[in-house]
């Protein structure tokens, strides 16, 4: 790495390690730490769980706090180079713009990919854990009586053995209704069950009339056999249904996947789940899509205030966010694609950022 590439990195890091800490205690102090006094006074929860909580809900926060530290760097950067006129005395040394800004374009990148991990690893599992503490330990929330739409995963080792879908559940019967049941083999797909029901019947659950395809050997030879009481594929007891169930932001990319082509077998709406899945790519690549924006307008600012730096990344942030909350509604109503919804803010973003770039290297 040249001295100058450090040197450019150095002036980038310190402001977006700023941004990460600012952003994220301005979202704390917006929102968790009004949601954590609400759960105090109407619940009083203990000082144990708001802690959870608290420790919980910053994974799902500081993601969203990279691509706007990435912005507030990449600005405060090329703002100070070229408010010292360094940028100018680089560029007559025949330095190109893109050049220059290439060492915090390869570190936005990394960025991206290390905030897409992050998305996979860690908030799902924190996302868990935080409704998990709120529903049980501080709001004590009655298990419904009826759900709809349960999936139910069978875990063996690191890989999914089955997953259970079933229309409709009915707590007080203990019975599941329209069941479908897929079992896989180091992830194909091998078997297929349906039936109209499945009893519990004190100690395990049993599927009754039901249909088996098997699809072990591809699609094109399936062998078909019928039976009358089969043993479904899950542990779980009447009153633990309610708890396997994950909202969309505790699923893994896989897990997303996965429900996605069972949803899709039995003809129920899967947009919701799509835009989250793509949002799992879009959100981190905004990093990148930022750097695009900030460094160039940091340079034709020509400010070195940070005050002036975090406030066009917050308002360049609120405009990219306006536009992403705006295409997910729309993605998760059908009026345009999924794929389409999660990428269009880093679409029109990235077209802004390159047009930026263009007018620099002119």
């Amino acid at each position: 790495m040249r001295i100058l590439d450090r040197y450019i990195l150095k002036e980038f890091i310190n402001p977006f390690l700023f941004g990460v800490c600012a952003f994220t205690a301005v979202f704390v102090g917006t929102g968790t730490l009004y949601r954590i006094a609400m759960m105090i006074n109407e619940y009083g929860a203990s000082l144990a769980a708001v802690s959870k909580v608290f420790v919980l809900a910053l994974p799902s926060i500081i993601v969203l706090t990279f691509p706007m530290s990435v912005l507030l760097g990449s600005l405060m950067a090329f703002g100070s180079l070229s408010s010292s006129s360094e940028i100018i005395v680089m560029r007559a040394a025949g330095q190109h713009f893109v050049r220059l800004a290439l060492p915090v374009f390869a570190v936005a990148f990394f960025i991206s990919l290390g905030t897409t991990a992050f998305n996979e690893f860690v908030v799902p599992r924190a996302n868990n854990a935080y409704n998990t503490i709120i529903n049980e330990e501080i709001q004590h929330r009655a298990v419904p009586t009826s759900q709809e739409h349960i999936i139910i995963k069978n875990v063996q080792g690191d890989q999914i053995s089955s997953l259970v879908y079933a229309r409709q559940y009915d707590g007080k019967a203990k019975q599941f209704k329209d069941i479908t049941v897929q079992a896989f083999e180091n992830d194909r797909l091998v078997r297929v069950e349906k039936a109209d029901r499945a009893d519990w019947n004190g100690y395990k659950w049993l599927i009754h009339e039901g249909v088996l395809y098997d699809v072990s050997q591809g699609e094109e030879s399936t062998r078909t056999l019928t039976f009358e009481n089969q043993e479904l594929p899950i542990t779980q007891q009447p009153d633990k249904i309610y708890m396997e169930q994950k909202k969309p932001e505790e699923l893994t990319i896989r897990e997303i996947r996965m429900q996605i082509r069972l949803l899709e077998a039995n003809h129920v709406d899967t947009n919701k789940l799509k835009v989250e899945l793509y949002n799992r790519f879009a959100l981190p690549l905004a990093s990148l899509v930022c750097a695009f924006i900030g460094a160039p307008l940091g340079i034709q600012k020509q400010r070195g205030s940070s005050s002036i730096g975090f406030g066009i990344s917050v308002v360049t942030i609120f405009i990219y966010y306006s536009i992403m909350t705006l295409t997910n509604s729309m993605g998760n109503g059908g009026v345009i694609p999924p794929v389409v919804a999660a990428f269009l803010p880093d679409i029109i973003c990235g077209i802004v950022g390159i047009g930026l770039i263009l007018r620099q290297v002119k």
